[in-house]
Parts: structure tokens; C-alpha cells; sequence
């Protein structure tokens, strides 16, 4: 009688509290070490893994059909991953998808970054929405040789992301111009050929998507790195200051950007910023933030718009939150997460300054909140 044997694992996950998660492995070999939070999205692996807001921190995808659809360059939302590394069910399997041109597996092995699959999600997610998100270590070894006390040490010396400023890791070398649209079938990515307003972007890790809806939205958009002054800023004689996503800390951001935000709020220019832009203009206002239990990631998070009443589905990703106890004398809460009730946008009582937590832009969606570039484009209008 033949015995089935169990195959070897090739990967685990190791949390900072001693707990070992075994798996397949799969696209790059080696160590990462982490933040671990989880993504509850249903479609867009290849934009989560390459948006920038997700630098430092391992991402577990709760949907177990992840790599069905492969990957294609035209999805990417920065040149290269940007998140450690992640976890998921099922072991991806061969794509189907006419715009596929590359599996996952392959894809993350060439740009170096590490994946497990076979892993209880469930039971993983669980953990993090109870605990916090925790401090992890992930090793892929085709061999299975693991030395698990050696990456449960490497977990607990992870110093974690309060008062770390990340922006200045993936924020551009130097300015440049962005005139790609939206994807649209079936021209694909067009050019914004009759730009109406000149929007300065300052990129604390913008995603190509965010940049696209400015440019659908009439924008001729100008990016300037994370650090750029107001005297940079004002120096492009823009229509609108824009302020990106990011990762991080945003206190930890804020030591530079809040100081350069304070100066462009003396000027009558339209403002409107996004997750850590949303984070960085409140703290310019007078406001704070605080660190998340297991923060908010996902594409079906409801938001509520407190002006108009109407509930929004949203894409979020932050572990870092507004608190909406210290706003200012003239800064009104505008939307707030129906899931826990923390604050998801802000604006200024007398001029057309605001800001939002979730992801207008959300590609692949849900687009509920798209009109919010064409609110600031309309503000731009006004002024002209």
C-alpha cells in the first residue's frame, strides 16, 4: 500500500508573537520583514501590490482567487511592487485573461518580491483584526529549510511604521508632466490633448491612476517630488494644488510637508488631497492622526457623505486615520467610514480646501466617488 505524502512547505510566515503560518512559496525567494494588514478587494491584486501607500507592510489578500488574471504593464500604478510581499489561499493558477502577458508568479520573482499561498486566511485575518496588525516575517526557500526562531526575532525587531516617514522613499527624484487618461475601451490610454487647468501634484507616492483622473478631468498636471517647497510650487503658477497618497506616518511626513501646505493655504488656490494628503492637510489645519488598530484595505468600504447623505462604496487603503475630535474652528467633517465611524474627509467652511480618505480614483473601482476630480476642476474653473 502506498502512502500519500504531505508535500514539504516552502514558505511560512512568521508573526512577532510566535506564531508560524506554513505555505507554498512562489514568486521571489529569500526574507522580508514587515507590517502585516489585510485587503478585503475582490479584483486589482497587481494595482494593491504596486501602490505606493503599501511600502513597508505585507498584504493578505481575504479572496482566495489571486494570479487567475496575471498581470499586464498597463496595471501597474508605480514602475515596480511596492508592498513586501503577500499572502494568500490558493496557489495562483495559469492566467486567463486576453490582456494577461505575464503570470504573477513570474512577475513577482523578477522584481524580487516574496509570496505564500496555502495559508488559512481566514484564520490569519482574524488574528489582525483582534490583535492589531502585526510585525511579521516572510521566508520563501525552495528547499523548506526554515529557521523559524531566527525569523520570529526579525518580526520583533521590526520597529513598525508609527513615526516613520515613508513618502521619501518612493516619492519622485524630480518633477515631470502627466497627460495620460483613463483607460478607456477600446483606445486603451489616451492623452489629454486640451488641458483646461494647471495643477501642481505633489507626489507622497501617487498612484498613475490618480494622475489619469486629473488629466481625464481636464488637468494638465505637473508632479513635484514630496519634499518640494511652497516657492516650488507657486512657482508653476498652478490653478490647483492636488496632494497624493502615500505611506507611512503621516506626523512623521508631516515635519516637512505641513510646513509647505501651511504656505500654499495663504494663497486662494483650490486644494484637494488624497489618503496621505488627506492625513498631511488636516495636520496643516491644526488637526491630528492616530495609528489604526488594523486600519482600513479594501474596495467595498461604505462612506457616508455628510452634505449630501448619500453612501458611497470606496476602495481605502491607510493605517493611519484623521482624528475627527481635534479638527479645527473651520474645518467641517465631511464623510465618515460607516464601518467604524472614523473620519473620511474634511474641508475648510469658507474656501474650496478639502480632502478624503478613500480612493476617488479606485481602479478597478468602485467609482462612486470619481466626481470629486471633477469638483476640483469645476473649482479651478471658478477661480479663473
Amino acid at each position: 500500500m502506498v502512502h500519500a505524502t504531505t508535500p514539504k512547505p516552502t514558505a511560512c510566515l512568521a508573526l512577532a508573537d510566535g506564531t508560524v503560518f506554513y505555505g507554498r512559496g512562489f514568486g521571489a525567494t529569500g526574507d522580508a520583514v514587515a507590517e502585516l494588514c489585510f485587503n478585503t478587494a475582490m479584483t486589482g491584486y497587481q494595482e494593491i501590490m504596486t501602490d505606493p501607500s503599501y511600502a513597508g507592510q505585507i498584504v493578505t489578500f481575504t479572496f482566495p482567487h489571486i494570479g487567475n488574471t496575471g498581470v499586464t504593464p498597463e496595471d501597474d500604478e508605480t514602475a515596480d511592487p511596492v508592498a513586501s510581499g503577500m499572502v494568500v489561499k490558493w496557489d495562483p493558477t495559469e492566467p486567463s485573461n486576453w490582456r494577461s502577458t505575464e503570470t504573477l508568479s513570474n512577475w513577482l520573482a523578477a522584481r524580487g518580491r516574496i509570496a505564500i499561498g496555502g495559508v488559512d486566511t481566514r484564520r490569519l485575518t482574524r488574528a489582525i483584526r483582534q490583535q492589531g496588525a502585526p510585525h511579521v516575517a516572510l521566508s520563501h526557500d525552495p528547499d523548506g529549510n526554515f529557521d523559524i526562531e531566527a525569523l520570529v526575532e526579525k518580526a520583533r525587531a521590526f520597529p513598525g511604521l508609527e513615526g516613520l516617514d515613508l513618502a521619501k522613499d518612493v516619492t519622485c527624484a524630480q518633477s515631470y508632466r502627466w497627460d495620460e487618461m483613463r483607460w478607456a475601451w477600446p483606445e486603451g490610454y489616451t492623452r489629454q490633448e486640451n488641458p483646461k487647468h494647471k495643477v501642481v501634484a505633489i507626489d507622497y507616492g501617487a498612484k498613475r491612476n490618480i494622475l489619469r483622473c486629473l488629466a481625464s478631468a481636464g488637468c494638465d498636471v505637473t508632479v513635484l517630488p514630496a519634499t518640494a517647497t511652497a516657492e516650488e510650487v507657486l512657482a508653476h503658477n498652478p490653478d490647483g494644488v492636488f496632494l497624493s497618497n502615500g505611506p507611512g506616518d503621516p506626523a512623521a511626513t508631516g515635519t516637512y510637508a505641513v510646513p509647505m501646505i501651511q504656505e500654499i493655504l495663504k494663497t486662494d488656490l483650490p486644494v484637494f488631497g488624497i489618503c496621505l494628503g488627506h492625513q498631511m492637510l488636516a495636520l496643516a489645519l491644526g488637526a491630528k492622526t492616530v495609528k489604526m488598530n488594523h486600519g482600513h484595505h479594501g474596495a467595498n468600504h461604505p462612506v457616508k457623505d455628510h452634505e449630501t447623505g448619500k453612501v458611497e462604496i470606496t476602495s481605502m487603503n491607510h493605517g493611519f486615520a484623521v482624528d475627527s475630535q481635534s479638527l479645527p474652528k473651520g474645518v467641517k467633517e465631511t464623510h465618515i467610514s460607516l464601518f467604524d465611524g472614523s473620519n473620511c474627509g474634511i474641508r475648510m467652511e469658507d474656501r474650496p480646501v478639502y480632502s478624503v480618505q478613500h480612493h476617488p480614483e479606485a481602479s478597478p473601482g468602485p467609482q462612486d466617488s470619481y466626481y470629486l476630480f471633477e469638483r476640483f476642476a469645476a473649482h479651478m474653473a471658478d477661480r479663473a
